[in-house]
């Protein structure tokens, strides 16, 4: 069946060939969807017939957002460590190893439960397309189940062995390492497509992060790393060496790594939610963008530092902290993801591209900042169902 929308007052379509500007902006426009792909993009008075019609009544049609970083094979809570992080108190208990615990003790169901409600909330406020990594199992059987999990959700899972070490290797980090890259990374890698690591101090350092990645990519996985969250460190620039898709994070640059960033594919995702919760500094996307670099935003969501399942929130804040535009932050939460996710196929609207559409109940994605904290998603499809 094809569908065909029409009197979009605003529609983002990614793609300069087709419209206005970077966001390839058209002005009372039209779409046919058939199947799960776009079919055709045009001016509404040109728009061919299609089996179904939907009037988008003057409201903003863009692409569903694709966030390329999320954290949500999980069980347990860590509000308490929320509340003394706002309160000023020092939270000595808790961190992520609070969170492997909890994720250790649930069953199967109660992981895919708590996994199928995050990415309802995401489906909600506009996102189609979500990464999911594990990284609170942190044993061989428990990281192999997250991604195992995650899989029958998404085909971007991403194998986060090396997120923090494991308890039971406190004493020995570079058995750990070992571990990862061995029965760990074996036992995983039917199940990820990406293998990530938390370059960081406190976490792996850039020869540990170099071994898990490398390890990885001979498995037949591609890389990208969490980098440069905490302060200045060989994140980013190993993860241009080495070809990664991204380097996620961003907040403590050097002259150096903005330079290697722009002179490389690898995308800057930057993670605003993390600074929000943390009261961190945060990323300095214009001098990423002034530079050329790529660069993309994403929730972040996970339980610990940016319990936040809301890509529109991250457009807000970008905009408002982090010097973007709101045109290139939504491009940043829609094509930026994409290119972060090696995709070509979503965070567009496009003939062929897949039929991930988020209409706003707004004349405007400039609303998305313009508004912030207000639910205006109006309709989402997503492979050319609707599913709100």
């Amino acid at each position: 069946m094809s569908l065909l929308i029409s009197n979009i007052g605003s529609l983002v379509t990614n793609d300069p060939a087709l419209g206005a500007g970077p966001l390839g902006l058209l002005a009372d426009a039209a779409v046919v969807l058939d199947g799960d792909r776009v079919a055709w993009v045009g001016p509404a008075a040109a728009a061919p017939a299609a089996d179904e019609h939907t009037d988008a009544g003057g409201r903003a049609l863009l692409p569903g957002f694709v966030d390329s970083h999320a954290h949500l094979v999980f069980a347990g809570d860590r509000t308490a460590e929320f509340h003394a992080r706002m309160s000023g108190r020092a939270y000595e208990a808790g961190g992520i190893r609070t969170t492997v615990a909890a994720t250790r003790a649930a069953s199967d169901a109660e992981l895919n439960a708590n996994l199928t409600r995050y990415l309802a909330e995401m489906l909600r406020q506009g996102t189609t397309t979500v990464e999911v990594k594990s990284g609170y199992g942190l044993s061989t059987p428990d990281e192999a189940r997250s991604l195992r999990i995650a899989a029958g959700h998404t085909a971007e899972t991403t194998y986060l062995g090396a997120h923090v070490v494991a308890p039971e290797y406190a004493d020995d980090p570079d058995g750990y390492v070992d571990l990862v890259t061995g029965e760990m990374l074996a036992a995983c890698a039917p199940y990820a497509r990406w293998v990530d690591v938390f370059c960081e101090r406190g976490a792996f350092d850039g020869d540990q992060a170099r071994a898990v990645l490398t390890a990885g990519v001979a498995a037949g996985l591609r890389p990208r790393v969490h980098a440069n969250q905490l302060g200045h460190g060989p994140g980013v620039r190993l993860a241009v060496e080495l070809g990664a898709a991204s380097a996620d994070h961003c907040t403590h640059l050097t002259d150096a790594d903005v330079a290697a960033l722009a002179g490389s594919d690898t995308v800057a995702t930057l993670l605003p939610g993390a600074e929000f919760s943390t009261r961190a500094p945060y990323p300095d996307a214009r001098r990423l963008l002034d530079a050329g670099a790529a660069v993309a935003l994403s929730t972040d969501c996970n339980p610990g530092s940016s319990f936040t399942s809301s890509m529109p929130f991250c457009v807000a804040v970008a905009v408002r902290e982090m010097g973007m535009t709101p045109d290139e932050a939504v491009h940043a939460a829609t094509a930026g993801g994409a290119l972060a996710l090696r995709r070509t196929d979503v965070g567009r609207i496009a003939p062929g591209a897949r039929a991930d559409l988020h209409l706003l109940d707004a004349p405007s994605h400039v609303h998305l900042a313009y508004r912030p904290g207000v639910p205006l998603t109006a309709a989402v499809w997503q492979g050319g169902a609707r599913r709100l």
